[in-house]
């Protein structure tokens, strides 16, 4: 599977008058459109999966700033609770499972962010492994 990464850019539009900064944002489906370069979002398509870990409150409404954008998988924890939502007709419903990746559900995330807070490498290797497992069953 080929991805691009953002790390924590700040995702702006001057249409939207307005921009956040995810902790990760990732080109999958439209990998092959961004691939080797500076992403511009007034010609490219909004990444197709955003997360963000929102401990602290922030008056900016990120669901409705990322569907405005057209971000089609947004992921959220607030500390407690893991949310994945989908963009439906210009807004966002939550649903159990990934729509990129149905394999993973918000159970397996919790166990694995749970496995994280003793060991981030291993827990990356492990949730690597676990995963290609499941992409590769028939």
């Amino acid at each position: 599977m080929r991805v691009k990464t953002l790390g924590s850019t700040t995702l702006d539009r001057e249409d939207l008058d307005r921009g956040a900064e995810p902790d990760n944002g990732y080109y999958i489906q439209n990998q092959p459109l961004v691939a080797g370069r500076a992403i511009d979002l007034a010609v490219d398509p909004p990444p197709d999966l955003v997360v963000e870990v929102d401990i602290n409150h922030t008056d900016i409404d990120k669901n409705a700033l990322y569907a405005a954008m057209g971000v089609p998988e947004f992921w959220r924890f607030n500390g407690k609770v893991w949310r994945i939502y989908d963009l439906r007709d210009g807004e966002y419903g939550e649903c159990d499972r990934s729509p990129t990746f149905p394999m993973v559900s918000k159970d397996d995330l919790y166990q694995f962010l749970t496995t994280c807070q003793a060991d981030e490498v291993a827990t990356e290797i492990n949730f690597r492994t676990w995963f290609r497992s499941q992409i590769n069953k028939p």
